[in-house]
């Protein structure tokens, strides 16, 4: 039995990424569900790949190429980032990390609001996929929600991908 990070990369086609639309994952941290695989995935069908860097508080996020193997760095929160002097990518996709989700594509991280203020940033300038990489458990029933909050697009877990309507 494959493993939830192979089960989730088994979707990957289902995202419908336009092709070599560069992609921007995460290094999970505590038990966010792993992208790892599923970026390997789509790293093979041609697409380049960057990790977030936490630019300033209150910031949006930065996004610098990055490939398996490349080496990271340990940043003030905890989170793993690619280094500072690597090529800055502006992401069409977004896998975005989460510790729960609802069905109308709602999603709560840790409070920092940095995923809110970078898709923001991104959408206002052309579309963008905002994907949100879980495990079915952490569905519930409504998560809180603000007017600056941004939807995801569609979430992927080891049962499949759903999409979220407007």
């Amino acid at each position: 039995m494959p493993d939830f990070a192979e089960r989730i990369a088994g979707f990957a086609h289902e995202l419908a990424a336009t092709p070599g639309a560069v992609v921007s994952g995460y290094w999970p941290i505590r038990d966010e569900a792993d992208p790892s695989a599923l970026m390997a995935m789509l790293a093979a069908a041609g697409h380049p790949l960057a990790l977030p860097r936490v630019a300033a508080r209150g910031a949006p996020l930065a996004f610098h190429r990055w490939s398996p193997g490349d080496e990271t760095l340990m940043d003030m929160f905890g989170l793993t980032e690619p280094l500072a002097g690597a090529e800055v990518l502006t992401p069409s996709v977004l896998l975005v990390p989460l510790l729960a989700f609802d069905a109308a594509g709602y999603r709560l991280g840790y409070g920092g609001g940095y995923y809110d203020r970078t898709l923001a940033g991104l959408r206002s300038s052309g579309d963008v996929l905002a994907v949100g990489v879980a495990y079915a458990g952490q569905e519930v029933g409504a998560v809180p929600h603000h007017d600056y909050d941004q939807r995801l697009n569609l979430i992927v877990t080891e049962n499949g991908v759903r999409r979220f309507t407007p």
